[in-house]
């Protein structure tokens, strides 16, 4: 049981020309000049802004400067809408942006066995657009790796109907016809 001391000094109180009042209002104007801080963004000229309020879908905005509810309340997603993206297969190009672009295992996913049952090192590049960017987000769960597996699942059954010589010459044009139908 703590003992009860009387010659201890009292607890700091407020300096007596500062009233409660300031103090709030200046806790009050932090806060708010910290939300429109975190609260603006910028969405570049060929990108869309998803924003998800509580992590729903509310609605797309275009390109400018625009402002969001902070903390939390609003969330943005920017996606590249009127730009060409690529996958490539086989290679990885240093330096891109896109993190689906290229994967880690290159050499595994480029090296098929084609229908004569030789081996072949195949490289290829899938472009793609994204048409919509609501369902781009929220009807897939993982558009990105998804996508890829999609790509690389396709031309593996392409390739595997065909022997090595049209793999490797003539039955390119072939490949690539079969590979998007």
């Amino acid at each position: 049981m703590p003992d009860f001391n009387p010659r201890r000094p009292p607890l700091p109180t407020l300096p007596p020309g500062l009233p409660l009042k300031w103090l709030v209002a200046a806790a009050v104007l932090l806060l708010l000049t910290a939300g429109l801080g975190r609260g603006v963004y910028t969405v570049g000229p060929e990108s869309v802004g998803v924003i998800q309020r509580f992590g729903r879908f509310v609605g797309t905005v275009g390109p400018g400067l625009r402002f969001k509810l902070p903390f939390g309340i609003d969330t943005v997603t920017i996606l590249p809408v009127k730009r060409q993206l690529k996958m490539e297969f086989g290679f990885a190009t240093p330096g891109s942006s896109n993190p689906d672009q290229s994967s880690r295992e290159t050499d595994r996913e480029s090296d098929m066995v084609t229908g004569d049952l030789n081996a072949a090192h195949v490289e290829w590049v899938v472009q793609y657009e994204i048409d919509d960017p609501e369902q781009f987000l929220f009807n897939h769960r993982e558009p990105g790796p998804t996508l890829r597996d999609l790509s690389e699942s396709v031309v593996r059954e392409v390739v595997g109907d065909r022997t090595v010589d049209e793999v490797l010459t003539i039955g390119r044009q072939g490949i690539e016809n079969d590979a998007i139908a």
